[in-house]
């Protein structure tokens, strides 16, 4: 494959995950985060930037509310811990409610909603929302990093005599495993930013802080945006996904 041929099979990659709205959502929320990083709350570009940024997000996530609608009837696989369920319908029931609330707040910055006080206060609302759907997501992940470790000591004993690393499903739990820390670092992160939001440690969580967490989070939710395996497979082989499928001229 020519150098041109690599070049375009890369740039193919880069319009495949700049086509997901939940891509660009992330990748203005790391403009957003930086932005306020850099203002450190005073008034000037950086701060222009913050607010216009985060305004335009809110675009990105209209009716986004009914994934986590969708998950909180959805069944959930056999198994697990009443505990982790509760926590699970609970996260997906806040998260649902501070993107639906999130809506107002948007008609409200855009002067639909003329009521600002309500405005404000449904924006307060929906951030407490945010931040106890983070919680959950903290404690789920961390009984399921427990289950896993768990599967995976007992699966180790049964490869005592073998390579563990060559065995499919110890590989499997492997990556599992890697990718629930990441998420249970981002929700842990996620709660200090929701506290630098709603000011409820003004001191300890300033805005540079606030924006300092926001951002690390940011770019784990855009490494995080090809969740399933195939999409991991393309953006890791990127030419070999493209020569398999016969793509390499496009």
């Amino acid at each position: 494959m020519s150098t041109l041929d690599a070049t375009r099979a890369e740039l193919a990659l880069v319009v495949l995950y700049l086509n997901k709205a939940e891509a660009r959502d992330k990748i203005c929320r790391a403009i957003q985060y930086g932005s306020k990083y850099l203002s450190n709350g005073e008034p000037g570009t950086a701060q222009n930037v913050d607010k216009s940024t985060s305004l335009a997000r809110k675009v990105f996530r209209l009716f986004k509310f009914v994934n986590d609608l969708h998950a909180l009837i959805s069944p959930v696989p056999q198994g697990t811990p009443l505990p982790l369920v509760l926590l699970g319908k609970s996260k997906n029931a806040l998260l649902s409610t501070f993107l639906f609330l999130d809506q107002i707040v948007w008609l409200g910055r855009s002067g639909i909603y003329k009521n600002k006080e309500r405005a404000d206060l449904i924006g307060r609302i929906s951030l407490f929302c945010w931040m106890g759907s983070s919680i959950c997501t903290t404690l789920v992940e961390l009984g399921e990093l427990g289950r896993l470790s768990a599967s995976m000591k007992k699966l180790e004993k049964d490869l005592k005599d073998s390579d563990k690393y060559k065995n499919e499903l110890y590989c499997s739990k492997l990556q599992k495993s890697n990718d629930r820390s990441l998420a249970l670092i981002k929700a842990a992160m996620d709660i200090v930013v929701a506290v630098g939001l709603l000011q409820l440690a003004p001191k300890k969580v300033n805005p540079r802080v606030t924006g300092a967490f926001g951002f690390v989070t940011s770019l784990i939710s855009c490494y995080q945006v090809p969740t399933n395996s195939y999409c991991h497979d393309v953006f890791i082989f990127p030419l070999q996904y493209l020569q398999y499928h016969g793509l390499k001229n496009i």
